[in-house]
């Protein structure tokens, strides 16, 4: 997906969010950091130009929920897990019965938004959680499903899907790259 396509997609999930959520004014988004965190916030602010009113948005650093830190590549020379990386969640509104929508930019095997999930009742009981994504490349190992995708991008398992933003990147693109043995 080359910059336009993404923008279009961006504006598109946002027109989806307001089509699908009634009450507005309980409605929060949350990225997961770092690229899910910049979505949110795009997304946001085309919700608030098209609906005349701010969204809240805030930031979840899933770092200390994941399960899978030895398979995401997490592992020492000597063999000993490391620590990961902590770097801080923003939530400035209270979550308890808000509507929120986490964003992420891939969703692959689920293990992301479960503990995204997890984080988000550390702060508090939302009346209802919902998902949105740039890619879904499938590949589930938990019954997680999206309610809004930007595309759906079907891969195999020796392929990466590589979601880059001008605020990270310097350019917004969706590469699918083959995944090289090390």
């Amino acid at each position: 997906m080359p910059a336009d396509q993404v923008g279009r997609t961006i504006v598109r999930i946002a027109h989806e969010i307001l089509e699908k959520t009634e009450e507005l004014d309980r409605l929060a988004l949350v990225g997961i950091l770092t690229r899910g965190a910049y979505l949110a916030r795009r997304l946001a602010d085309h919700i608030g130009e098209f609906a005349g009113r701010e969204v809240p948005v805030g930031e979840l650093d899933i770092s200390l929920y994941r399960d899978d830190v030895a398979a995401r590549g997490s592992l020492t020379v000597r063999s000993k897990l490391t620590q990961p990386e902590v770097r801080g969640t923003n939530l400035p509104f209270d979550v308890d019965e808000k509507i929120v929508i986490l964003v992420d930019d891939v969703l692959f095997t689920g293990r992301t938004i479960r503990a995204a999930i997890d984080a988000l009742f550390d702060y508090g009981r939302p009346a209802r959680i919902q998902l949105a994504v740039l890619v879904d490349r499938g590949h589930r190992e938990l019954p997680i499903r999206p309610d809004f995708v930007g595309k759906n991008l079907p891969t195999s398992q020796d392929e990466r899907i590589n979601v880059r933003l001008r605020e990270v990147d310097g350019v917004d693109e969706v590469v699918l790259e083959a995944v090289r043995d090390e």
